[in-house]
């Protein structure tokens, strides 16, 4: 089963997570991400699109049978807030809340004040690799293309990243479930400062949608990722993403527990 299979079984509330998308011992997070919006999605008008998610990872999600619950916490004239949980056993593995908004009249417009890093074009750059037994499963999905920051485990001084992202096999469509899931695929960028492997994993992540993410499917996007602050073995990073005609689409913020 392909991810457009696994997107498209989500809206239906029952999933069947594949092997091969693995991050650890757990299925990676951008993944299950995109499972609890494409659950969301059946259960909001048509003309609201996703304005915000937040995503708690409760335990690690395994392959094999999910169930997605949705509640609909409330469903107004613009504004649709849905809590989705997906579950396994019948314990809680993740739980989403997403805010989706229609559009409204508004006297206020404030431009983007993020400017979009200046990269290397993405062909001049190697993709992170996949090594099986070696580098998380799910990078045999998707492509990163690292401009600048340091490698993971590198011992690097620095704890940003600058580079490309996109599908290794651009999927038959991108929408909205696509982005998210493919958002999350950076490694946490505190762990390029170890110089051996240890883990790291999500808490919390929140992805704020300012623009349409209407793409072609083989489409590279930009990503830039700092780090506010890392303490006590937990990490505070910000992300802005770009599409490729310069326009700042997604801001992702994320708490990452660093073992190490």
């Amino acid at each position: 089963m392909d991810l457009q299979e696994m997107l498209d079984q989500a809206a239906t509330g029952d999933v069947h997570v594949e092997e091969g998308w693995g991050q650890g011992r757990a299925t990676f997070g951008g993944l299950v991400g995109g499972l609890l919006v494409s659950a969301m999605l059946p259960r909001v008008p048509e003309a609201a699109s996703l304005r915000s998610l937040t995503v708690n990872f409760v335990a690690p999600v395994a392959p094999g049978a999910a169930q997605a619950e949705v509640d609909v916490l409330r469903s107004g004239k613009s504004a649709t807030q849905v809590l989705a949980t997906l579950r396994q056993e019948g314990a809680p593995v993740a739980v989403a809340l997403g805010a989706f908004g229609a559009p409204r009249e508004s006297a206020i417009s404030v431009a983007a004040t993020a400017e979009a890093p200046q990269l290397a074009a993405p062909e001049t750059i190697e993709p992170f690799p996949y090594i099986a037994g070696m580098t998380p499963d799910f990078f045999q999905h998707l492509e990163m293309r690292l401009a600048d920051g340091g490698f993971p485990y590198s011992g690097a001084s620095t704890s940003h990243m600058d580079g490309w992202m996109r599908f290794r096999q651009a999927p038959p469509t991108f929408d909205i479930r696509h982005f998210v899931t493919l958002v999350d695929c950076w490694p946490p960028a505190v762990v390029q400062m170890l110089s051996e492997l240890k883990p790291g994993s999500s808490m919390t992540w929140t992805l704020e949608i300012v623009d349409d993410v209407t793409a072609e499917p083989d489409t590279h996007w930009a990503y830039s990722v700092r780090t506010d602050t890392a303490e006590g073995g937990y990490a505070h990073t910000d992300a802005r993403v770009w599409h490729p005609d310069g326009r700042l689409v997604a801001i992702s913020r994320q708490t990452v527990a660093v073992f190490g």
